[in-house]
């Protein structure tokens, strides 16, 4: 019996076999607790469900109007600057040799000037 869970679990991880269990055993679950919510909650169909919610108020406007382009631009932005500097965590306290230093300083060179070229472009500005 041992000799053949072990054959197994090596003929397991020879192969791709073992992905395709967890592939589909992945699948099969998500399929399962999708159809028991769906056949399990309460459809009960109300308009005052199915309406737009702007904190408690009835919204102001359509909900798919056009707004200015430079939203996304800052929040790309953001995002942009904020998961570079995440990459600097690792190294908050740590003892890294001269290549590492240099490495850090050449990062964070490329990112400030990255900064200056878009805050040069304008991309900052909203008037």
């Amino acid at each position: 019996m041992s000799y053949l869970l072990t054959h197994l679990v090596v003929e397991l991880a020879n192969n791709t076999t073992f992905l395709k269990v967890v592939i589909l055993v992945g699948f099969g679950l998500g399929i399962l607790i999708f159809g028991l919510s769906a056949l399990g909650a309460p459809a009960v169909w109300n308009l005052d469900k199915s309406g737009s919610y702007e904190c408690g108020f009835d919204p102001f406007e359509d909900a798919r109007s056009r707004f200015d382009v430079r939203f996304y631009l800052v929040a790309l932005l953001f995002i942009i600057f904020d998961l570079e500097v995440a990459f600097l965590f690792p190294l908050v306290g740590g003892i890294f040799p001269v290549g590492g230093l240099t490495g850090v300083v050449l990062f964070l060179t490329i990112l400030t000037a990255g900064f200056v070229y878009e805050w040069g472009a304008g991309a900052l500005q909203w008037s």
